[in-house]
Parts: C-alpha cells; structure tokens; sequence
C-alpha cells in the first residue's frame, strides 16, 4: 500500500459516487468502499499495521483523509438521489392567497371590553390592582366585621403570610381612594377567587367589574340608578328593563340588588329567568360614610359603588347555560360566539 495508491482509489470513489444516480447505486458504494466486512477502506486501515514505522504516520494521516473525503462524498450522492426522486408540483403564482381567518375574543373578554367601552363614555376609567390583596383592603377597609362569614377559611384562600387571594374587586377601588382624592370616578375589572364548589354557575376563579364613582358633591340613589339603566340598555338592548331591591352590603347603605328583565321571554318567564322574568345582574347601594372613615376621607364625601360578575353577564348575553363551557376551550363551542 503506497500513497499513489491511496490517491488512485480515492479518485476512482469519488468518480463513482458522482455518477451514481439512484439511492440503491448509492448504497452499493457504501457497502463497497465502508463496509464493515468487506469495505475497502477498513481492510485498508488493517494494512496500516504492516507499513514501516517511518511512513506510518503519513499513512495514516492519507487513510484518514480518504476516508473523510469518501464519507462526505457518499452523503452528498446520497442528498442527490433523494431529491432527483421528488416530483416538484408547480406552483401558479396567479392564485388568490389562502388567508387564514383571524381570531376573535373570548365572550368574557368580550364583555370586558364592551363594559369598558359603555362606562368611558360615562367618563368612568379603568383601574387595576394585585391579585394578592391584605386583609385591611379586602374586608378591614370595606366594612366588613370580623365575624363575616367571608373570612372564614373555608370561603378564602388565605395565604401564609396573612394576605388572601381577593375575594371581590372592591380592594382595587380602596387603593384607587388612598392614591386619590375625590372626585374618583372608575370600573375596575378583573379575576377573583373564592372557595367555591364548581357547578353550572359557581367556580373557584372567576371575573368580576365593580364600579365606584366618589365626589364632594351630593351623590343620590338616582344617580345609580340612571348609570346602571344606561349601562343595562348599552348591554342588552334599548328594551331592556332595570328592577332594583333592597339588599344588603357591608360597604354600602342603602344597599340594593339590581336585575335585568330576561332578555329572551322579555318578562314571559322561561328556564334561564326560572319563570320569574327577571336575571339578578349586579350588587350596588351609596357608599357607606364608613368606609371613608377607613381610608381617611373627608366626611362630606358621597358616592355609589356597583359589582357585577362578567361570566353571568356573558351567559346571559349568550345564553349559555353552564359556566364550565366558558373554560373548556373548545373552539367548536366558542366560535358560536364569534
């Protein structure tokens, strides 16, 4: 074995892996010059032990180019057969696109976002807050006494370091009052987090939109009324009728809770009003002067402040009837609401 050798051999594989056109031509070479057994270049490597001491390092340094040069050839006969097998389809470029359809919002986004829109135009803006609430914002400052049945573990999911998953959005509406002196005029969007058993219409996460509209000037029940009404002909149609009853609230007094006139049996009664021809919608009442004593406000303060729960709006709107749809993300279900 000599080196004019090598250079001959290489010269007559690489020859032969050139003109080779098919995958199986390709594979005959591989077996012919690597193969284990009967390979030419590992009987040649077998050889190399035979070569005088002096030449072998030039030997083995030719064998190891040879047979990197072989390897690379091989791969590149073996892409070039692949390819030469692969019909290429032609292609009009005179063709309309195929444009895939954008996406729309989910129904709660939606009507987070259509809320949004019907109080800015009432000059309300939007304000946000943590997750993570203390206690002083999420029952201390909002009037809640220490007996309520909220603070109990089984309804909160209290933290370890004292604070709670917020139970309601009104925290956000406490910060928005310690940051801000009247008036203070917001909505404030956002999930929430309570020990519920989920059901068709209870879950443990879910969204609510309170309100709060603070000022040094007189603030009446008939303001509420008239911003909820609004909101509920914005919302559900110019038909849309409002009922208010009174309630019951820590933070608010008077306190009412506001329905909607079912927007499907407009009053008739059906299974998603219960027969009754009303939907309760939302929570609200004036703002306790208490509450102001909390945060430090003056006391020739007034305000009303109003919740509602998005997925209920959204439901309704909808006519869903199970609250679990909403978080299956199913698109089949969801593209109903599109």
């Amino acid at each position: 074995m000599t080196i004019d050798e090598l250079t001959q051999i290489k010269a007559t594989a690489l020859a032969e892996l050139a003109a080779a056109k098919t995958p199986d031509e390709v594979e005959a070479l591989r077996i012919k010059y690597l193969g284990a057994k009967n390979g030419l270049l590992p009987a040649l490597m077998k050889q190399l032990k035979d070569v005088p001491p002096a030449d072998k390092p030039q030997m083995g340094k030719e064998l190891n180019a040879l047979r990197t040069a072989v390897t690379d050839a091989l791969q590149a006969a073996k892409d070039a057969s692949s390819s030469a097998g692969e019909a290429v389809e032609p292609f009009d470029f005179s063709l309309p696109g195929n444009w895939t359809k954008a996406g729309a919002m989910h129904p709660v986004s939606s009507v987070i976002e259509e809320t949004t829109r019907i109080f800015a135009q009432l000059g309300f803006t939007v304000a946000d807050g943590p997750d993570m609430e203390t206690e002083f914002n999420n029952f201390d400052a909002l009037n809640t006494a220490k007996h309520h049945p909220s603070r109990d573990e089984r309804d909160t999911f209290w933290l370890a370091d004292g604070n709670l998953l917020r139970t309601q959005t009104s925290p956000v509406q406490i910060r928005a009052m310690l940051a801000t002196k009247p008036p203070v005029r917001i909505i404030n969007p956002g999930r929430c987090y309570r020990r519920d058993t989920t059901d068709a219409t209870h879950a443990a996460n879910f969204h609510q939109i309170e309100g709060l509209y603070v000022d040094v000037k007189p603030v009446s029940l008939a303001d509420l009324k008239s911003t909820l009404a609004h909101f509920a002909r914005e919302m559900m149609g110019p038909n849309v009728k409002v009922r208010f009853r009174p309630h019951f609230f820590p933070f608010t007094e008077p306190s009412v809770e506001v329905d909607f006139s079912c927007h499907l049996c407009h009053g008739k009664g059906c299974r998603v009003c219960k027969q009754s021809g009303w939907i309760e919608i939302a929570g609200a009442g004036i703002v306790d002067t208490r509450v102001f004593k909390h945060i430090g406000y003056p006391e020739d303060c007034y305000g009303f402040a109003f919740g509602m729960g998005v997925e209920r709006i959204a439901m309704i709107k909808h006519g869903i009837t199970d609250l679990r749809h909403l978080y299956t993300n199913d698109l089949r279900y969801l593209k109903q609401f599109v």
